[in-house]
């Protein structure tokens, strides 16, 4: 495998691997697993660059009842997606979420945490998720800015992402921070081959509308932007989130476990 290390601060940093795109018949592809959380929630985006590399997407809904595998032996990887939720929640089927994300941590599979995902993925790794001490909220688009970790595993970061959250989450213990904010400190985690991200780089121009519509209500929040702002930021800054997506979701993919990789 082509991977090149650095070091920074004595902390390893593998960097995403460049490989040239080759269509592939999805059916020679493991499938990647698609973790939701409302009937009418889809993958958007990242569903979209997933299927653009030749990935099936295995699409279950633990909250109505659909089980979650016991490996991701026959999975490319595996996505938990947002919510209106809160990892603290006593539901069942959060808890039950929460505890699974043991099961990619220890078999060192490609994990990715979408901001109630990513609050998840913290809490598993025994760090708080809490509202802002101010009661801020981030809806709509916000700076982040990427630590040197995270411009080493993906160069070109956008200049300001989409959030729609409430809650934030504490740096785990023993994880690389890859981008900060200012009301939100952690932005993107990194521990082995798990990632977070507080913010919605799955949102589709259909979702945006779906969620500014539906979600009206939230725009009255502390932090929040008004609704004509996500459209007009999302002229500005979406091409870059959207380029920073497919560079990412390619090199994460591309992520096998330590044991794989000194057995090639």
């Amino acid at each position: 495998m082509s991977f090149r290390t650095d070091r920074f601060g004595g902390a390893e940093v593998v960097p995403f691997r460049k490989r040239a795109p080759i269509a592939v018949a999805s059916e020679t592809k493991l499938p990647v697993l698609i973790i939701l959380h409302q009937e009418s929630s889809t993958p958007g985006r990242v569903g979209n660059a997933l299927r653009a590399l030749g990935h099936r997407l295995d699409i279950r809904r633990p909250r109505f009842g659909d089980p979650l595998p016991e490996t991701l032996d026959r999975h490319a990887g595996a996505v938990i997606f947002g919510g209106p939720m809160s990892a603290n929640d006593p539901d069942d089927y959060i808890r039950h979420e929460i505890d699974w994300i043991e099961i990619p941590l220890r078999e060192q599979r490609p994990f990715l945490g979408i901001c109630l995902g990513a609050q998840m993925l913290a809490m598993q790794l025994g760090a708080r998720v809490a509202p802002h001490a101010e009661a801020l909220t981030q809806i709509g688009y916000y700076p982040i800015r990427p630590t040197a970790a995270g411009r080493a595993l993906c160069p070109a970061w956008p200049a300001q992402v989409y959030h729609w959250h409430r809650e934030g989450f504490e740096l785990p213990a023993g994880a690389e921070l890859l981008a900060e904010g200012d009301d939100f400190p952690v932005q993107a985690f990194r521990t082995g081959n798990a990632f977070g991200v507080q913010f919605h780089p799955d949102v589709t121009y259909a979702m945006m509308h779906r969620w500014t519509t539906r979600g009206y209500d939230g725009f009255s929040a502390p932090g929040a932007r008004q609704r004509h702002h996500h459209f007009a930021d999302r002229a500005v800054y979406d091409v870059a989130e959207r380029a920073w997506l497919d560079h990412f979701i390619d090199g994460w993919l591309a992520r096998q476990p330590v044991l794989a990789q000194a057995a090639e």
